[in-house]
């Protein structure tokens, strides 16, 4: 099973960027915890991060063409603001699961619309990183 996991804007400054609301573990952490994992599990995963609205879109698009199975997706703050985002994700139709380190739900208001997440048959969030871990399990079901 072939799973792309998908980061938007500022994950890249895991560890550096409000540690007190996303922990101190950076990104190339994040990222061996989700190939050890997929590893475990016998899941091919591949890993892409952008600060780039576009370059989201053209990798959910690509994601079609590579015969992706499953998508794991955080948008971060596109959550909140990307039609675009969501419409790829409705034009794939690849089951796309939501995943947020933080509970936007106990944050800013404007935190609690996910566009995206339309798109999504399953969310996990305020897990922690280990959101993502559960998200590659709940491909397997």
């Amino acid at each position: 099973m072939k799973i792309l996991v998908i980061n938007g804007p500022n994950l890249n400054m895991l560890g550096v960027r409000e540690p007190d609301i996303y922990g101190k573990e950076n990104y190339e952490d994040l990222c061996k915890k989700i190939y050890e994992e997929a590893e475990r599990l016998s899941l091919e995963v591949s890993i892409f991060q952008s600060n780039f609205e576009g370059e989201i879109v053209s990798k959910i698009q690509e994601a079609y063409f590579d015969n992706v199975d499953g998508i794991i997706i955080n948008p971060a703050a596109y959550t909140h603001t990307s039609i675009a985002i969501l419409d790829a994700l409705k034009a794939v139709a690849i089951p796309a699961v939501e995943v947020h380190i933080s509970d936007v739900n106990e944050r800013e208001d404007f935190r609690k619309v996910s566009y995206a997440g339309m798109a999504c048959e399953k969310h996990i969030i305020g897990h922690g990183t280990d959101g993502y871990l559960e998200a590659l399990r709940y491909f397997l079901n």
